[in-house]
């Protein structure tokens, strides 16, 4: 019997969801052993939003559409938008979802299909069946969306339109034919639900242990196939392989960075130009930054360890530096603290821990009052975390405005909450261009000991990531991977190298 409830638990995902009992449709998954995801997730995330907004609201969003590949009739594997797998967790297509704020009834809108589609694609879902399988009050065609916006007699319709701080672009505002018959307002919803997502109800957090988890796991695997002589991409699918194959993961949230040697400075590596295909060499530093998506939940974690298992003094004074700042991080955040401070906080421990190592020299505050941060870590030190990887709600208009100088590359400059996800990422990296920019600046290149920094030029860099919720008292790591250097050789120790 259990057998069987699987097999039918599995077909709601590939489209036979007519053959489930209700009590089938509570919670969705890929499948044994992969994570149930309570449909209460999404109806709590209404309940959030609803209690927000007035009665004679209407709240209408648009789902994703399939998009091809230019001109051809291939399609991209289709991910739904992020704010619409918020509120209702649709996986298809096509969608339109509407909230009645006054009756907190759960509106789906699906595409008439045509007979044509079970041909190729398989039996056609009704009515009936999409609102067991996301527990909706009702269901219609989107064809009948106007007709049955109209009997609600809304006395105004909220859709989404807002700019992403971290891309720059803006949240897709629904529009349908006849929505010019409405009152629509498109400025109230989004600062609203933008900081719903900021913070993750318990539901949402299961969610996301689960998805970190899952890509410690995958990370694990990869430390132990890594070696030299293989070539990036390998380690690469071997992550994809164990989120797919045992958590259930379809996508990742990002496009997988698998840096080594001088590849581990390039903080965005592995796109088109450069696809993860290098020969890992020995004596690289391996920087792997992926992390699985599970349910539109992302996780988002970077592993940086030697290629051969083995830390050389040089290697290890540079990720000691970094696990300083990251441990710096974890002892004082906690609700109150400001985001910047963190930044810092993570800074200082590092230009501390190099100069101990003889490759800074100098006044750890004056480093910082002249940018020397920056030159080795040009980044911020995380983002929130969610349905995005850089996930929204970074600069709402009541936020902290972004920083001025080195701070402005932070994603966030806000006060920590209870139930915030978000990465914590410090780095150090020994980027060409940037070095030069220190030597030939007369103000930056006294506080290096350029003879040890000569010694570093190719050596790349190192991150360490993990995915972290802030509780009432401080965080909780979702991250379980090795860290110490100790930890890492003992773990690989049991790896490809030693084999």
């Amino acid at each position: 019997m259990y057998d069987i409830f699987i097999l039918l638990s599995s077909m709601v995902y590939i489209h036979f969801g007519h053959l489930l009992l209700s009590i089938m449709t509570a919670t969705w998954s890929m499948g044994p052993g992969t994570l149930e995801v309570p449909l209460s997730l999404f109806a709590k995330n209404r309940e959030r939003l609803a209690k927000k907004l007035k009665n004679g609201q209407i709240v209408i969003l648009q789902g994703g559409d399939s998009i091809n590949h230019y001109d051809t009739d291939v399609e991209y594997v289709f991910r739904q938008e992020s704010y619409f797998t918020w509120i209702c967790g649709v996986r298809e297509p096509g969608c339109y979802f509407a909230l009645d704020v006054g009756t907190k009834k759960a509106y789906l809108f699906v595409p008439r299909l045509p007979e044509e589609y079970e041909v190729w694609m398989g039996k056609r879902l009704s009515c009936e069946n999409f609102q067991n399988i996301y527990a909706v009050d009702e269901v219609h065609y989107v064809d009948e969306l106007q007709d049955v916006l109209k009997q609600l007699k809304p006395e105004v319709l909220l859709t989404l339109s807002g700019p992403n701080t971290d891309s720059g672009l803006t949240a897709k505002e629904a529009i349908f034919e006849g929505i010019n018959e409405f009152n629509v307002d498109n400025e109230t919803l989004f600062p609203i639900i933008a900081e719903l997502r900021v913070i993750k109800t318990p539901e949402e957090i299961e969610v996301m242990r689960y998805v970190c988890k899952t890509s410690s796991d995958a990370h694990k695997q990869v430390m132990l196939h890594a070696k030299p002589g293989l070539l990036e991409y390998q380690c690469e699918s071997v992550f994809l392989d164990h989120c797919y194959r045992v958590g259930g993961c379809r996508h990742v949230s990002y496009t997988c960075i698998c840096g080594s040697g001088d590849n581990s400075a390039i903080l965005h590596y592995g796109h088109a130009a450069a696809p993860n295909c290098k020969m890992i060499q020995n004596g690289d530093m391996c920087l792997f930054d992926m992390g699985a998506n599970y349910a539109g939940y992302a996780a988002d974690i970077t592993c940086s360890f030697p290629a051969n298992g083995k830390f050389t003094d040089d290697q290890k004074l540079i990720y000691e530096a970094v696990l300083a700042a990251r441990d710096a991080v974890f002892r004082e955040a906690k609700p109150g603290v400001k985001w910047t401070d963190m930044h810092l906080t993570a800074n200082r421990a590092m230009l501390e821990h190099l100069k101990g190592g003889n490759l800074l020299k100098g006044d750890v505050e004056e480093m910082i009052k002249h940018g020397i941060h920056g030159i080795l870590q040009p980044h911020g030190l995380g983002h929130l975390l969610g349905l995005d990887v850089h996930d929204v709600g970074g600069y709402l208009p009541h936020c902290p405005p972004r920083p001025d100088g080195p701070l402005a590359r932070l994603r966030t400059a806000r006060l920590l909450q209870p139930g915030m996800v978000l990465t914590v990422e410090p780095g150090c990296y020994f980027i060409p261009k940037l070095l030069e920019g220190a030597l030939n600046n007369q103000e930056q290149a006294g506080f290096f000991n350029w003879d040890v920094v000569d010694k570093y030029r190719g050596f790349g860099g190192v991150r360490i990531e993990d995915d972290v919720l802030i509780t009432e008292s401080g965080i909780e790591d979702l991250t379980s991977v090795p860290r110490t250097v100790a930890e890492i050789e003992a773990f690989m120790a049991n790896g490809a190298n030693f084999k």
